[in-house]
């Protein structure tokens, strides 16, 4: 499959070129240290703090620009209800799920509850081959049901992308929408789907559904996660859709056009964040993303390691993403222009770069208050000393208000506490950011399996394993 993708495939993080740009460029900076060490420290505080500056005003724009809401699409129960089955074309489900026996039975009754007339719902589950606890809890499941079981075949790599992509070149349907083995859709998401994508046009090949969670209450670091999934699906993703950037899109609940997901290649196998990286893909072949305005619960991560590996797989392939994309510059900004160029670096590229950067940065502002050592004086000249500043005062407050601002969307008094709180989250964030960093470099294509059901009681969770290629 990555030769479907040729540059754009991350089975290789960096290329050969790529590897050799790196290496001079640290060879240079080794060769300028040794003579002028202040001068190259200084540098870097000072692009550090201009591309930090740059990625905290970027967001506060997105969020302005989706200030006013019109920048989602909504379909009303009504129209949603309103289109003759006989006028609804077949809708393929795909459900990638490893080790999830715990919570396939509930899958099942989730799925079931979908409005959308049976006999043009194909359901597909996809289930690896070595498996056969989940094969087997899901056959009990079913019972001979609507949905069927596909066993994907033992191979490498073992990823959700490619057991989707083993599942799209079975699938009949239209349209093509993928849900996560713990999620509860919107019943009328499937009709929304297909009214909103009628009513966009041709140009619009995709649209992301609003992810929330249904344990927000189970302990902090659900509440934390709640708040956030709030600001990057109702303020993020939304202001992207207005300033016309890329979408990078979530694992769940993207609605695609099949035949224009098929000539795009589909996703990536060895990309450990493939929606994020078709999301570029998708505007770099021009085709555009919407917001539609329809949630699906999830189960929120409410467990430290659990989040860390989520998380820190979420950032690798981030990361990922952007040095694939990166590989050709002239073509990238040919094809996604600055708007493009922008989101790829300040958004994309920035996430998880921001979330690894915080604890160093952190730790300086401690280390200055505590001793206020000359060197650091010396590193930080004065314009991006007070820019730093900036960035630590305004900053701070301004990511926190926006977690405030999610109180408020999801009309959730209780949570201020958890939004004044945000720094706990930070500090887990800038440790997946180091584990991110270290696996993109030591296990590129590990694949660290989420465990799921935490919710449920002990006795019924298994903890999965995670699969490495």
């Amino acid at each position: 499959m990555s030769a479907t993708f040729g540059v754009h495939s991350a089975h290789t993080v960096l290329t050969r070129a790529q590897r050799a740009g790196l290496l001079l460029a640290l060879v240079l900076i080794g060769a300028v240290a040794v003579l002028r060490p202040m001068l190259v420290l200084q540098t870097v505080v000072a692009i550090v703090t201009l591309a930090y500056t740059a990625a905290l005003v970027f967001r506060v724009m997105l969020v302005y620009a989706a200030g006013r809401g019109e920048h989602q699409v909504e379909v009303s129960d009504e129209e949603a209800r309103a289109v003759p089955d006989a006028e609804l074309p077949v809708y393929t489900v795909l459900v990638p799920a490893y080790r999830e026996p715990a919570v396939i039975g509930l899958l099942v009754q989730h799925l079931g509850a979908l409005e959308y007339p049976r006999e043009k719902l194909e359901v597909i589950l996809l289930l690896e081959e070595d498996d056969r606890e989940t094969i087997e809890a899901a056959e009990a499941s079913l019972n001979g049901s609507w949905a069927q079981i596909m066993v994907v075949p033992e191979s490498q790599p073992k990823t959700k992308p490619k057991a989707c992509n083993a599942g799209l070149e079975r699938a009949t349907g239209e349209f093509v929408t993928i849900y996560d083995a713990e999620d509860i859709p919107d019943p009328l998401q499937l009709r929304r789907a297909v009214v909103a994508l009628r009513r966009l046009g041709s140009s619009y090949v995709c649209l992301q559904a609003e992810l929330g969670y249904f344990n927000v209450d189970q302990n902090r670091i659900t509440k934390w996660f709640a708040l956030e999934y709030a600001t990057w699906f109702r303020s993020l993703l939304p202001g992207l859709v207005a300033l016309r950037m890329p979408i990078p899109l979530g694992g769940t609940s993207n609605h695609f056009r099949a035949a224009e997901l098929r000539e795009l290649g589909a996703w990536d196998p060895y990309n450990v964040t493939e929606d994020a990286d078709l999301g570029i893909r998708l505007a770099r072949s021009g085709y555009r993303v919407g917001v539609l305005r329809s949630v699906t619960l999830e189960e929120a991560n409410s467990d430290f390691i659990n989040w860390i590996k989520q998380r820190s797989r979420w950032y690798k392939g981030y990361l990922m993403t952007w040095l694939v994309h990166l590989r050709s510059p002239r073509a990238t900004i040919s094809q996604l222009g600055w708007r493009g160029l922008l989101c790829l670096n300040l958004f994309v590229g920035g996430t998880p770069l921001a979330a690894l950067l915080n604890a160093v940065l952190w730790a300086t502002t401690i280390l200055w208050f505590l001793d206020r050592p000359a060197a650091l004086q010396e590193i930080f000249i004065a314009p991006y000393y007070y820019l730093g500043l900036f960035c630590l005062v305004f900053g701070n407050a301004t990511v926190i208000y926006l977690n405030v601002l999610s109180v408020r969307t999801m009309d959730r008094p209780d949570l201020l506490g958890t939004a004044l709180l945000s720094p706990g989250y930070w500090a887990m964030m800038s440790l997946a950011g180091a584990k991110a960093a270290w696996q993109l470099v030591f296990k590129p294509s590990y694949w660290e399996k989420t465990t799921h059901g935490l919710h449920l009681p002990a006795s019924s969770v298994t903890v999965p394993e995670a699969a490495d290629v």
